[in-house]
């Protein structure tokens, strides 16, 4: 085996981009979410080592001198992030010349030519799910024998090997969570509506939905649900409760957790026989009955897509779920007193300031315990980025900002690049900024003093957010 290092690399302050995160730009308060794409190949390589830059506060400076021996360096890299994360290629490089260094993630996957042309220094990359693309690169497998691989070769070309097949049994990789606790220090990572520390990690790959925005199905997961067997599920946290005695909550990070009703009631009944909190994504549809008998057995909380509060927006990026079940779902999350944090998005095919309304205005009728808000992304290999391209919707500017503030690429026939950032702040203030949430928030704080304590840091960073979003429509790109 090649002394094998797996890197989440510095960027800039509060970047959370890293698989598998959710998110690819600050958010509005502290978040980190695992490193959980790259802990996968990197349980599978003996002696690896693992390091999440962003979540431990980490510089280049401090990485170089861990990673001057090591052999083979596969660093995940994002659209935004790509330019930074060639920075600290070339950094590596310099160091130690010799060593085999690449890049993996959902943006090599689809411009993997313009990716090796953009980096000079970029020996590799691995397209689609690079499990044992990565396993076998360690194992000193020949270049031109490695599925799923791109690389330089000796000549100076550039060669793509074939597709590597999408892996459908998943109960045989090995569990990520003895490489958490190897490598990671999970009290660093934050989520703003889960209980600290928590577990996350994936009980499957692939999402059957069609969004057309969705970056994860259309690159690297696929659109089938493959799943590890709920005996695997249940053995891997019964081991995990022995790693992590101070988690409070576990989170099932799969795009729909509960795409599988019966299988999800499964795992559900094995974290009742353990006593755990625990807490999943769904989507707006899920039954009456099968929320009661998850709520029966531990869950806390749903994390749940609604998007737009417009039909018709909702038709156009293939959601396949209407405002009328969002609202019977939200009313049966409330009876049964199961959290759900909604996730919004502006400036979908084609916002509107009147779609824009009808969307702060259905967030608050639905009244979720908290939201999060962001900015269409239009993202090469996706749906939305064709359309966007076909339609010339796509205007000058950049994902991200110098400061980490997600910005919009996307403007339309009605409504201005300006006006889509400014509606994320000021959804941010009509939600918040009423009495159910405040109440809430004043509750939760009232009974428990490290939430307290918590709350108050989030409120802080939150405000100076909302400042900086106020203010930022003019932000230089990120660098």
């Amino acid at each position: 085996m090649k002394k094998t290092l797996f890197l989440s690399p510095p960027s800039f302050e509060g970047f959370d981009g890293a698989a598998g995160a959710r998110f690819p730009a600050r958010r509005e308060i502290t978040s980190y979410w695992y490193p959980t794409w790259l802990a996968q190949p990197a349980a599978m390589v003996p002696g690896c080592k693992l390091i999440d830059a962003p979540a431990h506060g980490l510089t280049i400076q401090d990485i170089l001198p861990i990673a001057k021996d090591y052999e083979l360096i596969i660093i995940y890299t994002s659209s935004p992030s790509l330019e930074n994360d060639t920075k600290c290629l070339d950094a590596f490089k310099a160091q130690n010349p010799s060593a085999e260094i690449g890049f993996v993630g959902p943006h090599v996957t689809v411009l993997p030519e313009e990716t090796m042309r953009q980096a000079p220094n970029l020996d590799f990359l691995c397209r689609r799910e690079f499990d044992y693309t990565c396993l076998e690169l360690a194992q000193g497998k020949p270049y031109e024998s490695i599925g799923g691989l791109t690389y330089r070769a000796p000549d100076g070309s550039i060669r793509h090997n074939p597709e590597r097949e999408l892996i459908e049994d998943l109960d045989a990789l090995p569990s990520v969570l003895p490489v958490y606790h190897r490598d990671l220090t999970i009290e660093n990572y934050f989520v703003g509506y889960l209980q600290h520390p928590f577990i996350s990690f994936y009980t499957g790959r692939g999402c059957r939905a069609r969004c057309t925005f969705c970056l994860w199905p259309q690159t690297l997961g696929g659109h089938k649900y493959r799943v590890r067997n709920p005996e695997t599920i249940i053995r891997e946290v019964e081991e995990g409760k022995d790693l992590f005695p101070q988690v409070k909550e576990w989170f099932f990070d799969d795009d729909t957790f509960t795409a599988d009703t019966e299988r999800a009631i499964a795992i559900s009944r094995g974290m009742k026989r353990m006593g755990l909190t625990w807490s999943c994504n769904a989507r707006a549809n899920l039954d009456r009955e099968t929320l009661r008998e998850l709520k029966k057995n531990g869950l806390r909380l749903l994390v749940v897509g609604f998007e737009s509060g417009n039909q018709e927006i909702l038709n156009r990026i293939k959601k396949g779920v209407t405002l009328d079940s969002a609202r019977r779902f939200m009313k049966n999350c409330h009876e049964l007193d199961v959290k759900v944090h909604g996730t919004f998005i502006m400036g979908l095919p084609v916002e509107t300031k009147e779609t824009i309304e009808k969307t702060i205005r259905f967030a608050q009728e639905l009244d979720p315990y908290t939201i999060q808000v962001s900015i269409a992304a239009p993202f090469a290999g996706t749906e939305l980025y064709a359309q966007a391209m076909e339609n010339g919707w796509i205007g000058k500017g950049t994902l991200v900002a110098e400061n980490g503030i997600q910005m919009s690429t996307l403007r339309y026939p009605n409504l201005e690049v300006d006006e889509i950032e400014e509606a994320v702040e000021r959804m941010y203030r009509r939600f918040y900024f009423r009495w159910k949430p405040i109440f809430r928030m004043f509750r939760e704080m009232s009974t428990d003093r490290h939430m307290l304590v918590r709350r108050l840091r989030e409120g802080r960073e939150f405000l100076g957010y909302l400042n900086e979003r106020k203010h930022g429509c003019n932000c230089k790109p990120a660098l």
